[in-house]
C-alpha cells in the first residue's frame, strides 16, 4: 500500500524509534521481573514465568498485576522506567526524516509519557512530535486491544484512512490494519538474536495481510519515501 497520501504518522516507541540492538528495553525487562518477584514473593525464575504469562494473557505485565494484585500502576511505571538512557544514541538522520514528513507526527506507546520523552530527548527529537499517547492516556489498556487505538485517534483527530503506523510488535499492527491504517513492521537486523523473547512474542501470522511494509531502518525507509 502506498504512503503518498499519509498525513498522520504514528510511531511506537520501544524497539521501534531506537534500535533493539541498544538493549534499552532489557533494563526495563529486568526491573519488571524484579517488581513481579517483589509483589508476589516469588523467586526470579517463577516470577519471570508469571511476568510472561501476564504479558501474553493481559497485553502487558502491568495489566496482569492490576487485575490480580491491585497494583498501583503509577508506582509500577516509576519503578520499571528508572533506567539508564545513555544506550540510546542521537539519531539525526531519523529525526530529520520524521521532521520532513507531511502532517502529524505522533507516538503511540504502551509505556508512559515520561519514558517516551526521555527516549526522544536522547534521539535529539524533542520538538518534532505533535503528541504522545501513552499507557496512562489509554487508561492502562494496552495495544493490541482496540479501545486504546480508538481513544488515541479520537484525542489526536487521526483519520485511520490517512494514517500509517510503525511498530516492532506484529500483533499490534493487526489492530492498526483492521481499523484502516497503513502498517510498517520495524524489525531488527538479520544478525540480531534476542533470547529474552518467548516463542509467542516472535510468532508471526501466516497471511501477513496486515503488514504492508517491512523495514529494519526507519530513517532509510522514510528517506526513500521522501524521494518519490
Amino acid at each position: 500500500m502506498p504512503l503518498t497520501d499519509v498525513r498522520h504518522w504514528v510511531f511506537d516507541l520501544d524497539n521501534t524509534l531506537y534500535p533493539r540492538t541498544c538493549r534499552l528495553f532489557d533494563q526495563i525487562d529486568v526491573l519488571i521481573t524484579a517488581y513481579v518477584a517483589d509483589i508476589t514473593g516469588l523467586d526470579p525464575v517463577p516470577a519471570r514465568k508469571l511476568q510472561k504469562e501476564f504479558y501474553r494473557d493481559h497485553g502487558t505485565t502491568l495489566r496482569g498485576l492490576m487485575a490480580t494484585r491491585e497494583v498501583d500502576p503509577h508506582h509500577f511505571l516509576s519503578k520499571v522506567h528508572n533506567i539508564d538512557y545513555t544506550p540510546v544514541q542521537p539519531a539525526p538522520e531519523l529525526i530529520a526524516a520524521i521532521k520532513a514528513l507531511p502532517g502529524q507526527k505522533l507516538i503511540f506507546t504502551n509505556a508512559d509519557v515520561g519514558h517516551a520523552e526521555a527516549v526522544i530527548d536522547r534521539l535529539g527529537g524533542k520538538d518534532i512530535f505533535d503528541g504522545i499517547f501513552g499507557i496512562v492516556e489509554a487508561d492502562f489498556e494496552p495495544k493490541p486491544f482496540r479501545r486504546p487505538y480508538e481513544k488515541f485517534m479520537s484525542e489526536h483527530n487521526v483519520d485511520p484512512k490517512t494514517a500509517a503506523m510503525f511498530e516492532d510488535m506484529e500483533k499490534n499492527l493487526l489492530t492498526a490494519h483492521e481499523i484502516g491504517m497503513r502498517t510498517v513492521h520495524v524489525i531488527p537486523g538479520d544478525d540480531f538474536e534476542d533470547d529474552s523473547l518467548e516463542d509467542f512474542e516472535l510468532e508471526r501470522k501466516d497471511d501477513h495481510e496486515h503488514v504492508h511494509h517491512v523495514t529494519n531502518d526507519i530513517a532509510q525507509f522514510l528517506q526513500a519515501f521522501g524521494q518519490r
